[in-house]
């Protein structure tokens, strides 16, 4: 089965004036224009393209990366609105078409937005909604202390980053978890901190890889790491430099670095800190 909205792996069939009819093994065929096939092929190979509508709502393959697939999140830019609702720029050559019931705010042209895209069961159609929350659920939580997981960054406030949970669930980095610049719209990995009691979900971005030390620390031993074993940073440095170097407090870093050095990890020097070989 040709699945609409993802990616497919299909057999090469034959070229025609159109393009490349690709195939599945249940006899499924859809076009591939010519603009997308590749520069050298034969017929029988495997291509994996993505699938979508096109402008007469007919199943048409491309080789173009999409920003959204089917029943996921999207980060996507606006390109139009009329009457009818907004059009986001996806990846392909249709835009996807929001409608203004589906809008959790109304779309301007040229913003950018977490859009969740679906399947319109009444239209057979590609649709995309901004309403992101009806499509995450935190009702049961399967998810464990040190589990890695796949985010998006949906807004950012003084407690920190709202995220997408590996298109799921709703969690939270709290601001004094964060220590690199993130945006709306990043995707990453990340770990899970916490699962609370009530099932909201506390995230960071460190590998809990040495679980001992706390998040600080172990972000300041990959800074080290990254900067060649030392950084001109230490206990008496000037808490502006230290915040606009790693993003933290001097008291944060102060704890994280005596944590350091109680584990015989770092050295503590006058011009800095060093890693111990």
């Amino acid at each position: 089965m040709i699945k609409i909205g993802e990616h497919n792996t299909l057999e090469i069939l034959r070229e025609t004036d159109p393009g490349l009819y690709l195939g599945d093994t249940q006899e499924n065929v859809v076009l591939l224009p010519h603009r997308y096939k590749p520069e050298n092929f034969n017929i029988g190979d495997m291509l994996e393209v993505f699938v979508y509508l096109d402008y007469d709502e007919r199943p048409v393959a491309t080789t173009l990366t999409p920003h959204v697939l089917l029943n996921d999140f999207g980060y996507l830019h606006c390109s139009d609105v009329n009457e009818f609702g907004a059009f986001m720029d996806w990846g392909v050559q249709k835009q996807l078409f929001v409608p203004f019931k589906e809008q959790a705010r109304p779309m301007k042209v040229g913003n950018w937005y977490i859009v969740y895209m679906y399947m319109d069961m009444q239209t057979n159609r590609l649709v995309g909604s901004s309403k992101t929350n009806k499509y995450l659920n935190n009702d049961t939580v399967t998810l464990k202390k040190f589990d890695q997981v796949s985010i998006m960054v949906t807004h950012i406030t003084d407690l920190g980053a709202n995220v997408i949970i590996n298109g799921t669930h709703k969690g939270l980095i709290f601001i004094n978890d964060i220590f690199e610049d993130i945006r709306t719209g990043d995707t990453m990995k990340a770990y899970i901190k916490r699962v609370r009691e009530d099932n909201k979900i506390d995230v960071v971005l460190q590998s809990p890889g040495y679980r001992s030390i706390e998040p600080n620390a172990n972000f300041i031993l990959e800074e080290l790491k990254a900067a060649g074993g030392f950084m001109s940073l230490h206990d008496k440095s000037d808490p502006q430099d230290i915040k606009n170097e790693l993003g933290m407090s001097k008291k944060s870093f102060k704890k994280a670095i005596g944590t350091l050095y109680k584990d015989k990890q770092i050295q503590i020097k006058q011009d800095g800190i060093s890693l111990i070989d």
